[in-house]
């Protein structure tokens, strides 16, 4: 008789890799389709696949039985491809590629007011006590999600989460106390 998702799932958090194997095995196909959507590039849904396998396997501790394994997985998966889409997005362009661009309707002193601002938006994150800074360099710069942060950071995610709020609304008070 073949045994259920989560007869599996219990095995593996008891230590038996043969059913994580079979875990694989049953889900391979659906893990590879989600990342077969976000990308058409065969070694980068590899990638996604193996890092998506990883953290399902990571979080199997988490995984809540009164929910289907496959819809389950199927969010790990996408979290994953997201996450990757999005830290593409961001490092496709530089913060000087942007800086240093000015469209066919800027004037220089447009040009300088913008690069003053971008200016003065470095001053206030380098000025953010580090507590601060450090996350929300790691969001708005780096592309993590507030799991990831609060997984380097070895924090709550609720820590993480009031930390960038505050950092914002600092750099809002201060940017409007500038301007």
């Amino acid at each position: 008789m073949e045994r259920t998702d989560n007869e599996l799932v219990i095995e593996c958090l008891e230590g038996n890799q043969e059913a994580y194997a079979e875990l694989i095995t049953r889900y391979k196909r659906l893990i590879y389709s989600v990342a077969y959507k976000f990308s058409r590039d065969s070694d980068e849904v590899n990638d996604l696949a193996q890092e998506a396998f990883i953290k399902i396997y990571r979080s199997l501790s988490r995984y809540d039985s009164q929910y289907k394994f496959s819809t389950w997985s199927v969010k790990v998966a996408t979290n994953i491809c997201l996450d990757h889409v999005r830290r593409k997005r961001l490092n496709s362009v530089s913060l000087d590629e942007i800086e240093n661009f000015t469209g066919k309707n800027n004037s220089p002193e447009e040009y300088y007011l913008r690069k003053e601002k971008s200016q003065e938006l470095k001053n206030a994150i380098a000025g953010l006590p580090e507590i601060y800074r450090v996350p929300i360099i790691l969001y708005h710069q780096k592309g993590m999600s507030y799991k990831e942060i609060a997984e380097k950071l070895d924090k709550p995610m609720s820590i993480i989460k009031n930390r960038i709020f505050r950092a914002r609304n600092t750099l809002k008070e201060s940017l409007l106390g500038v301007a």
